[in-house]
């Protein structure tokens, strides 16, 4: 935050932009002005806050105002203007609508939704309290903002509870200076605000009996089941066709978090966050084995709203008060998106009754409309620091600085795992997790979520960066824009977007492990050495390339890597031996042997996909990643196979890797500690070799790969143990999930360089 020039004049015009709307901002400027005997106003407007103040103690103020202020909020700059001395008294809160004659663009932002803070939930289970058992019960420190506003400035009447009048006792809360809920534009009671449209004892049945909810919440609807009840996960499993993709647990407390699993002090403190995203900790005991089948962790979740503080209150049949939620619970419950498969999360109450009917036992809805659909985010820690696997509500729409101004660029991610990112100034804006674009209603939620930050942001990019792919959806409608398209490598716009939010200018070398990114050369890329400097970048070596049979398909049928190792190996004749249950192994063998210029890729997801199907973990995926996931499920120490790799020229060869791993006599266990030890090994030398030739130190890694955590922790101590630098995504998912940001970065860049190529001429 930049240092708040002080004037000696008597009335003073503060404006302060930042994330400060949402936060109890206004009513702590209303605090502080009465406590230094201030007059004036404060208000929200499209720029932030804007206050006048008048008095004797200005100096006071504005110390207070840059190092009080709620902790929820987030001051970027404060500017200080003088004013001519008015001599009025008392100080008030104005309408948005009133701008104070200061105008100008939109650069105001909302915060992320919060799950219920210590004081809430004091009301929520306090009988002498209005709000006692009230499932919307909020302050100015909690509660929904980024899915219930429709607008800038953050006001009711822009916001889902427009709806809703105040009562006379919540607004006598709202007008009252003293009281927590000053000017909280959530604020609601039974009397005056949203209700269930099922009584919570009625819910909680259905989950003891077995029975499928769907639950209507902050973000959009959830599927819930009882997790440690085997046959309704199966139930739900079977519904949703989801066969084996791992499932998000909730859980009512930390304590209980303890009681199913075994997370570590950070993962405690990430799962309380305000954020409240699911968190990947090892162990899932007492859980039904279905939950994560051929997994060693769980994503557990604690509450997000108050209505799942209800649940778990009724499930226990806990008494009233608070002592309950210190206790450990044997109650859990799946909380999954509700969605039907390739479809955007549902967050209407009529889809959800028409989409979910043969789906859930109960739909339970509410009437507070969700107007910005939001997943929960998933997290892990990675080498003592919180990672993304997906970011979404309770994170988004907090922006990332990028550290420099720059001109506003509009990038559009990929296929898998949209998402966006605007850029306004130092800041990026990367859109909540969108999903895959191969359905009509995730490119119309797409298409809506782009629209939405550029309007909201008072955005007009200059240019559109897009994937190389011709047939992504994302590229087909950066294409439909009428702006300026750039088409950026996949592969350098995943290391672009670590660069970024490390604020690294470069030179910097890159390593990208990945599923799958179309190539310069028209090929199948992803396991990519490179150097990237500001708009610039270059290949600078790949591993070797094993054939891809089926294209995409491969991806989905491991077996088809597996025998494309076995043909490099000169051993395809054993296919049938390998894989005895597939009866295409064979001939496919055969095609291979007969076709060497069959397409090819350097991908590093698919030598995890090989390197599975080899040793038995997974020949088919039933969901994106599973063989991966399954294979490092099974490492305790990884152990780097002796002569398992070789570096030729650019080129890092895990061929005799993989005729290790057809070693008689070895477990699916050691293979895999085999597999991953090596190819740490491999990549640590590789990258090292690279960095002594270039005298680089500084290394970013991206790509979905690098959410394996016994890959991520291995490389990053073999760099540091070279003297290295090495560099993980923390802010976005190193999937693609946070590619758009290193596409926005190198648009950017690509502008700059261009403008100072060609700078514009002076009269």
């Amino acid at each position: 935050m930049r240092p708040i020039h002080r004037p000696s004049q008597d009335r003073l015009r503060v404006r302060v932009r930042g994330a400060v709307q949402g936060v109890g901002f206004r009513p702590f400027v209303h605090r502080l002005a009465i406590r230094f005997g201030l007059s004036g106003f404060v208000l929200n407007d499209a720029e932030g806050v804007l206050a006048e103040i008048e008095g004797s103690d200005l100096s006071g103020f504005l110390a207070a105002l840059q190092h009080e202020h709620p902790a929820r909020a987030r001051i970027d700059t404060v500017t200080v203007t003088a004013l001519p001395r008015q001599g009025r008294a008392g100080f008030s809160i104005r309408p948005s609508g009133d701008r104070g004659g200061d105008r100008g663009d939109v650069s105001a932002r909302l915060v992320p939704d919060a799950a219920p803070c210590t004081s809430c939930v004091d009301d929520l289970f306090n009988p002498a309290s209005r709000f006692h058992l009230y499932p919307f019960v909020t302050c100015t420190q909690c509660g929904p903002r980024f899915t219930i506003s429709h607008r800038l400035p953050y006001d009711r009447a822009h916001t889902s509870m427009a709806n809703f009048g105040l009562c006379a006792a919540c607004a006598a809360d709202y007008a009252a200076p003293g009281n927590r809920r000053f000017h909280a534009e959530t604020i609601a009671c039974p009397a005056c605000g949203p209700t269930l449209s099922h009584p919570i004892a009625e819910i909680a049945a259905a989950l003891h009996r077995g029975c499928i909810v769907a639950l209507k919440g902050i973000g959009g609807f959830h599927l819930l089941c009882d997790a440690t009840n085997a046959e309704a996960v199966a139930t739900l499993r079977r519904r949703k066709s989801r066969p084996a993709k791992p499932l998000a647990v909730m859980v009512a407390n930390a304590a209980s978090a303890g009681y199913f699993a075994a997370p570590s002090a950070a993962e405690l403190a990430l799962l309380s966050d305000a954020a409240r995203p699911i968190v990947l900790v090892h162990g899932h005991a007492g859980l039904a084995a279905g939950i994560a089948p051929g997994l060693n962790r769980v994503g557990l979740m604690l509450p997000s709203a108050p209505v799942h503080l209800l649940l778990f209150h009724a499930l226990a049949n806990a008494p009233e008060g608070l002592a309950w939620l210190g206790e450990a619970l044997p109650f859990a419950l799946v909380a999954t998106s509700a969605n039907a498969i390739g479809q955007p999360l549902i967050i209407h109450d009529a889809d959800a009754r028409r989409d979910l009917a043969e789906i859930a036992d109960l739909i339970v809805t509410h009437d507070r409309a969700i107007l910005a659909r939001a997943d929960d985010s998933v997290m892990a820690m990675i080498d003592g620091a919180p990672a993304y696997i997906r970011r979404a509500r309770g994170c988004v729409p907090e922006p990332i600085d990028l550290g420099e101004d720059g001109p506003p660029v509009l990038a559009v991610g990929a296929h898998l795992k949209a998402t966006l990112c605007v850029t306004r100034g130092r800041e990026a804006f990367v859109s909540q997790h969108i999903g895959d674009l191969g359905t009509a209603q995730t490119v119309r939620f797409y298409q809506e979520t782009a629209q939405s930050l550029l309007t909201s942001l008072g955005v007009a990019p200059e240019i559109v960066a897009c994937d190389l792919h011709p047939d992504y959806r994302s590229t087909i409608m950066a294409e439909t824009m009428g702006r300026p398209v750039l088409r950026v490598q996949h592969h350098a716009a995943h290391l672009a977007a670590v660069a970024a939010e490390h604020r690294l200018r470069g030179p910097v070398i890159g390593l990208a492990l990945d599923g799958h990114g179309l190539g310069d050369d028209g090929g199948a890329w992803g396991g990519e050495l490179m150097l990237l400097s500001g708009a610039n970048w270059r290949r600078a070596g790949h591993v070797q390339p094993l054939a891809m049979p089926g294209g995409d398909r491969a991806a989905r049928d491991p077996w088809r890597m597996g025998v494309a190792a076995l043909v490099a190996l000169g051993r395809g004749r054993t296919a049938s031996d390998i894989f005895p249950d597939i009866a295409g192994a064979a001939p496919l063998a055969a095609f291979l042997a007969a076709n060497p210029t069959a397409p090819q890729t350097s991908s590093a997801g698919r030598l995890f996909d090989a390197a599975a199907a080899l040793l038995g973990v997974c020949t088919h995926q039933s969901h994106e990643g599973q063989a991966a996931m399954e294979l490092e499920a099974l490492v305790r120490t990884p152990e780097p196979l002796k002569n398992g790799f070789r570096i030729v020229d650019t080129m890092l060869d895990f061929t005799p890797l993989l005729a290790g791993l057809l070693r008689p006599h070895l477990s699916a266990r050691e293979g895999a500690e085999l597999f991953h030890g090596t190819l740490i090994a491999g990549l640590a030398a590789w990258v090292a070799a690279f960095a002594q030739r270039t005298g680089h130190t500084d290394i970013v890694l991206g790509g979905g790969c690098l959410m394996n955590r016994v890959l991520a922790e291995g490389l990053v101590a073999a760099f540091r143990a070279g003297g290295l630098r090495p560099f993980l995504p923390r802010a976005l998912p190193a999937n693609d999930g946070g590619l758009c940001l290193g596409q926005a970065a190198l648009a950017r860049a690509h502008l700059q360089a261009r403008a100072s190529a060609f700078p514009l001429s002076r009269s």
